[in-house]
């Protein structure tokens, strides 16, 4: 199985890159049989254009990496931060390059240094990924103050917030299982 998390933000002081580290971390322990994958937005410079990516070897090939991993990826978490009551447009950029999901199951986490969490950008990327064909996991974690949720290394610092993040990769993993090419 192959489990990709794609990491939307752009800012090179990204605290949402912490929850992504934090659910790599948790991934390899509850899905050890899978290959757990991060695409960080800022290594992946894809440009504005109407470029529609194919894994067909038509693709320039200094996105080939990408688009092998994209395309035998069994199961997505997105993670973003709330940007303008959205998501980034660095992830809808990269989102716009790769054809639809096929029907695979993803994951949203959204996170802001308010006390919502990313709501709006959570719903945003729900909305994004249906539109894409993609199976929108029912539980999507929310993060709000995620400065004071996790260190720079991931580590979470909230006891409190582990609830919440056990009950996503519970879900998540079942429902990639569940998927499972």
């Amino acid at each position: 199985m192959n489990v990709t998390i794609i990491s939307g933000s752009q800012n090179p002081n990204s605290l949402t890159y912490r929850a992504v580290l934090h659910l790599e971390d948790s991934l390899k322990k509850d899905l050890p049989e899978a290959n757990i994958c991060i695409i960080d937005v800022r290594s992946h410079p894809i440009p504005l254009d109407s470029a529609v990516y194919k894994n067909d070897g038509s693709a320039p090939q200094e996105f080939h990496e990408l688009i092998d991993i994209i395309y035998n990826t069994d199961s997505f978490i997105m993670v973003s931060p709330e940007y303008n009551g959205s998501y980034t447009p660095a992830l809808k950029n990269l989102l716009n390059h790769f054809p639809r999901l096929n029907h695979k199951p993803v994951g949203i986490v959204s996170a802001t240094d308010g006390r919502l969490g990313g709501m709006r950008g959570a719903q945003q990327m729900q909305l994004m990924v249906i539109a894409h064909f993609g199976i929108p996991l029912a539980t999507m974690l929310l993060i709000p103050q995620i400065h004071l949720k996790f260190d720079e290394t991931g580590q979470l610092l909230d006891p409190h917030f582990e609830k919440p993040i056990r009950q996503f990769i519970d879900e998540f993993c079942w429902i990639s299982r569940k998927f499972e090419s």
